[in-house]
C-alpha cells in the first residue's frame, strides 16, 4: 500500500503556448525557484533546460537542482506520472511536492486534460491545479489569426503569462490584452520578462484552493466577467472581427433544473459540438438537491462533478460560462433551458 494515500493528491500545472511563446524560459526559472517539483516534458518538444541545472541519472530522468526532477513523457501520460509516483515512494527520486507538464507549442491541451481526470489510478495521487498558456506579445496577434490551436491553449487557460512585452510596441500589447481578455474573460494575465515571475502565479488556479483549503467558487468562476446570452431568437449580424466566431458568454437560470435534462444538454454538446465548445463552467442547482454542484468540461472532456457542501452565497440560481467557437450563444442557452426544464431563464439582456 501507499505510504501517502492518505495525503493530498500533488498538484499539476498544464504549463501550454504556441511554438516560441517562451514556456522554455518561464520553465528554466520555474526550476530555480519552485524546489521538489517534478518536471514531465512531451517528447516531441523543443524545451531544453539550462545544462547547468542537470545532473545525470540512469533511465527517462533527470536530476534538477533544488531537489526537482525532469523526465521525458513515453508515450501515454498515465504510465509516465506513475513510474514516477513509485521511484517517489521508493525513494529513488526526491519527495516532489508537485508536477509541471509542458506541451509542444502546437499541442492541443484537452487530450492531456482528458488522461489526467480519467485515469482512476493517477487522479487518486495527482489533482489538475491549473493550465498556465504563455502568449507571445509580439508575435501573439498574427498566432492568434493564423493558428486555432492558439485560440485553444488561451480558451482553456487558468492563467496566461504575456512574454516578451519588453520587445513589442506598447500599443500592441494593450490590443493583445484587450482581446485576450475577450477569448477568455476569467484567465487572468500576468506579464513575464525574461521568464521570471513569482511562482505563486502558477498555483492554486483551480476550484480547489490548497492554501485555504476550501473551494473557491467565486474567484473560479467569475460569471460577472462574461456578457450574458439569452434562450431567445437565433440569427444576427456577426461582428466584423477575426474573433466574431469566437465567443465567451454566461448563462444564468432560475428555476432547479433536472439533473438527467441538463445531462442530456451536457452530453449533446460535448458530444456532437466538442470542437465548438472550448470550454464551460458551471455552478448548478438541481431539482431534489439542497446542496449545489459543479461541472466542467473542455471540449469533450468532462471533469468529475464537484457536489459542495454549501453555497458561496446567497445567490441559488444555476449559472454557466461558456467559451465557444461557431456556436451561438442563444442555442446554448436555448438548449439548456429546455432540457434541463427550467420555468425561466434569466440573462440580463433582451434577445
Amino acid at each position: 500500500m501507499d505510504a501517502l494515500k492518505d495525503a493530498d493528491p500533488l498538484p499539476i500545472t498544464l504549463l501550454t503556448g504556441f511554438l516560441g511563446s517562451g514556456k522554455t524560459t518561464v520553465l528554466n526559472h520555474l526550476v530555480r525557484t519552485l524546489p521538489r517539483t517534478a518536471i514531465l516534458m512531451n517528447e516531441f518538444g523543443e524545451v531544453a533546460l539550462d545544462h547547468q541545472l542537470l545532473q545525470k541519472m540512469e533511465g527517462p530522468m533527470a536530476l534538477l537542482s533544488g531537489g526537482c526532477v525532469c523526465c521525458t513523457i513515453s508515450g501515454s501520460l498515465s504510465p509516465t506520472l506513475k513510474n514516477l509516483w513509485m521511484a517517489r515512494q521508493k525513494g529513488d527520486i526526491p519527495p516532489f511536492e508537485r508536477v509541471i507538464i509542458e506541451t509542444t507549442g502546437i499541442a492541443d491541451p484537452a487530450p492531456v486534460l482528458d488522461n489526467l481526470l480519467h485515469d482512476n489510478w493517477v487522479r487518486a495521487r495527482f489533482r489538475l491545479d491549473g493550465v498556465v498558456t504563455t502568449v507571445d506579445a509580439l508575435f501573439g496577434m498574427g498566432q492568434l489569426d493564423a493558428h486555432f490551436e492558439a485560440v485553444k491553449q488561451v480558451a482553456v487557460a487558468d492563467r496566461l503569462l504575456l512574454t516578451k512585452t519588453d520587445l513589442a510596441p506598447a500599443e500592441t500589447v494593450a490590443a493583445l490584452r484587450e482581446r485576450l481578455t475577450t477569448l477568455n474573460p476569467a484567465a487572468d494575465i500576468v506579464t513575464v520578462t525574461h521568464g521570471e515571475l513569482d511562482p505563486t502565479a502558477i498555483q492554486n488556479l483551480g476550484l480547489w484552493n490548497a492554501e485555504t483549503r476550501s473551494l473557491d467558487v467565486a474567484r473560479w468562476l467569475q460569471p460577472q466577467r462574461y456578457q450574458p446570452a439569452a434562450a431567445g431568437r437565433l440569427g444576427g449580424k456577426p461582428a466584423a472581427l477575426h474573433d466574431a466566431r469566437i465567443q465567451a458568454f454566461s448563462v444564468v437560470l432560475d428555476a432547479p433544473l433536472d439533473r438527467y435534462g441538463l445531462q442530456s444538454a451536457l452530453s449533446m454538446l460535448t458530444s456532437f459540438r466538442a470542437e465548438n465548445l472550448l470550454r464551460f463552467k458551471a455552478i448548478v442547482n438541481l431539482q431534489g438537491e439542497a446542496k449545489p454542484v459543479v461541472l466542467h468540461g473542455v471540449q469533450h472532456v468532462m471533469y468529475p462533478e464537484v457536489t459542495l457542501d454549501a453555497w458561496p452565497d446567497d445567490d441559488h440560481r444555476s449559472r454557466f460560462v461558456f467559451i465557444v467557437r461557431d456556436l451561438e450563444p442563444e442555442f446554448v442557452a436555448r438548449l439548456l433551458a429546455d432540457f434541463s426544464g427550467a420555468a425561466q431563464s434569466h440573462a440580463g439582456v433582451t434577445p
